[in-house]
């Protein structure tokens, strides 16, 4: 039995996945407040949020954990809190409808295409966080709903309301959020939509027509981060 994704069905619906994200996501935010000794001001005392925010320049420098890193931290509990209830909202039905491994696939490139995308608008810009994650997710379950021939309202509504308030409120990345969701949503459609298209036959090849399509995306996202760190450089 394989999803509509083309990955086998799991045993059980427990979303093992987002579950250890989200772990990790508060792994990651204990270590910074105990370096900090601060709760809420995590991030000026910690020497790992300072090695892994997002800071474009650096990167330019050579500094590429930070494309991956800044994706795991978080400014004070309220931000944690926010990314990993809707991580855990959201993500429980996409990993159960992409699979495990293809639901971690999408997650990390809707990660490096916020990452992408502040590299290149955002370049004086210190970010962290996993909303662009999180935003990717957003999009993956849009398409997963059209997918399955249910309707997405709900979720373009909420899409739409979380990039107001992205415009609204100063010190929120816009463009991590754009750019984790413009990345999420193409890699569901290339798992989802693009073996119909191609008009891929059996599911085992659908599946492989969909690690394709995370691939290149993936690729694209660290090539286009690696153009506007040259850019920085020259």
């Amino acid at each position: 039995m394989r999803t509509v994704a083309g990955a086998p069905s799991a045993k059980t619906s427990t979303p093992y996945v987002t579950y250890a994200l989200i772990a990790i996501n508060v792994l990651v935010f204990a270590i910074t407040a105990a370096q900090s000794r601060s709760l809420v001001d995590n991030y000026s005392g910690s020497s790992l949020f300072q090695r892994w925010v997002l800071v474009p320049r650096l990167v330019a420098d050579g500094d590429w954990v930070r494309v991956l890193g800044a994706g795991f931290l978080h400014y004070g509990p309220i931000h944690l809190l926010l990314n990993m209830f809707a991580l855990y909202v959201v993500g429980r039905d996409a990993e159960l409808v992409l699979g495990r491994l293809r639901y971690l696939g999408v997650y990390l490139v809707s990660l490096l295409g916020g990452c992408a995308a502040v590299m290149v608008f955002a370049q004086h810009s210190a970010t962290a966080g996993a909303s662009g994650a999180v935003y990717g997710l957003f999009g993956a379950i849009t398409v997963i709903l059209i997918r399955l021939r249910q309707n997405p309202n709900q979720m373009l509504i909420l899409i739409g309301i979380n990039i107001f308030i992205s415009l609204s409120l100063p010190g929120i990345s816009l463009w991590g959020h754009l750019g984790g969701l413009t990345a999420g949503t193409l890699a569901t459609l290339g798992v989802l939509f693009l073996p119909a298209w191609l008009r891929v036959k059996t599911k085992e090849s659908a599946g492989v027509v969909g690690w394709v399509a995370i691939t290149v995306l993936a690729v694209v996202a660290v090539s286009v981060t690696g153009v506007a760190a040259a850019s920085l450089v020259a």
